[in-house]
């Protein structure tokens, strides 16, 4: 009996010491909280919510489904970065550089994107309520007044197939 619990303990104690940030590559999550440089990194899932990541550069990083909710993205590049699904509410991106960035199905409610520039970025089915776009500079992205427009699928910088 007394074996039976000390062996269910070793299986189930180092679930208990795993670390909050969790991804499909941890080597690529602790480059990132290190440097704040992980371009092309797989960040896929990845529990980043309220974490600084203020001048990070996340070039074509993958951040599919990742949680970045109130996040401080200020002044970070995250120019061909897919963000498809990811969480954003509530995430600071101002001075964000959002370039290509695939951003369908992505929650952006509640985000700060005051003087972000966001071009040819696909946001799809995203969520916006209560975003800020102060002195945004947005182009060809289906942000429109009134909120999401379509944007022609040959525009899009999202490559959906893979």
């Amino acid at each position: 009996m007394k074996l039976s619990i000390l062996a269910t303990l070793a299986l189930v104690t180092p679930l208990f010491f795993t670390s909050a940030v969790q991804a499909e590559n941890p080597e690529h999550v602790q480059e990132l909280l290190e440097s704040k440089e992980c371009a092309g990194c797989d960040l896929a899932g990845a529990d980043l919510s309220e974490t600084d990541l203020s001048e990070s550069h996340l070039i074509g990083a993958d951040l599919r489904d990742a949680n970045l909710q109130r996040a401080n993205l200020v002044n970070a590049n995250l120019e061909g970065a897919d963000l498809n699904g990811a969480n954003l509410q509530g995430a600071n991106l101002t001075e964000a550089f959002l370039t290509n960035a695939c951003m369908n199905d992505t929650n952006l409610n509640q985000a700060n994107l005051t003087s972000a520039q966001i071009y040819d970025a696909d946001v799809s089915g995203a969520f916006m309520e209560e975003i800020v776009l102060t002195d945004a500079e947005v182009f060809n992205t289906g942000i429109g007044v009134g909120g999401i427009s379509p944007i022609e699928e040959s525009s899009s910088p999202c490559n959906l197939d893979n």
